[in-house]
């Protein structure tokens, strides 16, 4: 299906200009997550946290320990793999790496262990970015092109943040512009939330987005998780129930990667697609304003010169969108060494097979994924920090909310319903209840949409009589203050909350009795 794609990337050296080919590794290796930051904001000790143990080759520590890339995979036996013996292993996702040379290659190890959380996916860490442009010269090769050549590969970039280091130096910038193009897989993490109080972590959350604002050039707003993520006791806990939910839904997003991994990697083939689609409008063009003889050194200068005026050609001609061009500046850096003499003409019936396999043959293709996932049990990250609190009396919301009294003997609602029955007795009942028209005039004191009070009466109304007695009011009651403290509602009422003389069971009915005598 996608020979015509890998036609059209070899004759208008698409490869030579952008991203080398795409390799079988770069289909069956496993998400990746690559992790990205100044010195000191917690990357590798984040990697520890996950996985719940030490990896070989890991150092932490205040100042910048890890200089180069690591890439902690599974493996049987652990141990290192040296960057020169990694970019020869057909096996791994790597081989392409061997263009950036032994600078780079000499800093780069592949860290293999047997561990659950790798068994689904693998992490990246990356050297401690630090300010200024002397580092980025010391490197010996160009880091900002690497981390662009881990963006377009990975499932999931996350960008780490200090809460005392909000300052995104020269280099950072330069690195999160790598990413362009790939801004649906960035996450940011605000760690060592902890470390700071509430009204410092707003103003400290504040700067980070205005940070990132000017850096970021996309009208939608990044996601960002607050929380601290080690294993240490929190330094402050007056924001620790924040902290858990949002450390659970970095989790969740991480967890969703494996089942997601084959769109994904689709969604990247297309991106690929469509800029070669670009390129060969691009090459075909300088071709054909080249004379034939006399005079091409001074037209190349002058069609590099004018580049941004061809993009803006091509464009009105061929109907496509401004941001699939490549970079300009790039561009025409590149195009300095190429005889635009010898670049091949526009082949239309190439573009026109290309064009139509990305209109109607990838929607069959998805299709395709999506039965072939249906019909396997969903493929989930486990083990290490995810497994840590999923269940038990530390799982996220446990007692709380809803799920409060859940464990207990008592009706948790009885606790607060001498209180109710004051107000229920006020409401004029007869025969042992109150109407609709009754009961809405004290639940609208509340000042919730109708929207949430409705879906509180069905919940409250067990018998559905359309009135309710002084337990099913005091239940409503008890939903409206959980619903008030910020949780959730329902969309069936747990048994626990079931009024006793609602209920099926005798036993509990008799125990509710004994707790009231």
């Amino acid at each position: 299906m996608f020979s015509w794609v890998k036609q059209e990337q070899e004759t208008y050296l698409f490869h030579d200009f952008h991203s080398p080919a795409l390799e079988p590794a770069d289909f069956q290796s496993k998400p990746m997550v690559l992790l990205v930051g100044q010195y000191s904001t917690g990357k590798t000790t984040f990697i520890r946290y996950l996985l719940e143990q030490d990896f070989p080759g890991m150092r932490i520590g205040p100042e910048p320990t890890t200089d180069g890339f690591i890439a902690v995979m599974h493996g049987e036996n652990e141990g290192v793999v040296p960057g020169n013996a990694l970019v020869v292993d057909p096996k791994k996702p790597f081989r392409k790496l061997n263009a950036f040379g032994n600078s780079f290659l000499n800093r780069f190890i592949c860290s293999q262990m047997p561990n659950q959380v790798l068994q689904s996916i693998s992490i990246i860490d990356t050297p401690g970015i630090l300010s200024g442009e002397k580092q980025r010269i010391s490197r010996g090769y160009d880091f900002a092109e690497v981390l662009r050549w881990f963006g377009e590969r990975v499932d999931r970039i996350i960008l780490l943040f200090d809460a005392h280091k909000l300052d995104i130096s020269d280099e950072f910038s330069e690195a999160i512009k790598a990413f362009k193009g790939q801004d649906d897989k960035i996450r940011v993490v605000l760690n060592k939330a902890d470390q700071v109080d509430t009204q410092q972590l707003m103003r400290v959350y504040g700067a980070l987005m205005w940070s990132l604002g000017k850096v970021i050039n996309t009208p939608e707003v990044v996601r960002v998780y607050l929380g601290s993520f080690w294993a240490k006791p929190l330094q402050n806990t007056e924001n620790r129930r924040l902290f858990e939910a949002e450390s659970q839904d970095l989790f969740r997003d991480i967890q969703s990667l494996p089942r997601n991994a084959a769109l994904r990697k689709l969604n990247d083939l297309i991106k690929r697609a469509r800029l070669a689609k670009v390129h060969a409008y691009i090459i075909s063009y300088l071709k054909k304003e080249m004379p034939s003889l006399f005079g091409r050194e001074k037209k190349k200068d002058e069609l590099i010169q004018r580049l941004p005026e061809i993009y803006t050609i091509l464009q009105r001609e061929h109907h496509i969108s401004p941001g699939d061009f490549p970079n300009v500046t790039k561009m025409q850096d590149m195009l300095q060494h190429y005889d635009f003499s010898k670049f091949p003409s526009l082949k239309v019936k190439l573009i026109e097979k290309v064009d139509k396999m990305l209109a109607s043959k990838i929607a069959v293709l998805m299709a395709m994924i999506r039965e072939e996932e249906a019909k396997q049990p969903p493929a989930m990250v486990s083990g290490g920090a995810f497994e840590g609190s999923q269940d038990g009396p530390f799982g996220q919301g446990y007692g709380e909310g809803i799920s409060a009294g859940a464990d207990a003997e008592d009706w948790i609602v009885s606790r607060d319903k001498h209180r109710y029955d004051e107000i229920f007795y006020t409401l004029m009942p007869i025969n042992g209840k109150i109407t609709g028209v009754n009961a809405k005039k004290e639940m609208m004191n509340s000042r919730l949409p109708n929207t949430v009070l409705g879906k509180i009466w069905k919940l409250a109304d067990c018998d559905q009589d359309g009135m309710l007695d002084d337990e099913e009011f005091a239940l409503a009651q008890h939903l409206i203050k959980i619903k008030l403290e910020g949780y959730e509602l329902p969309t069936e009422l747990p048994n626990h909350l079931v009024p006793p003389s609602h209920r099926k069971n005798p036993t509990a009915d008799a125990l509710y009795n004994h707790v009231e005598d």
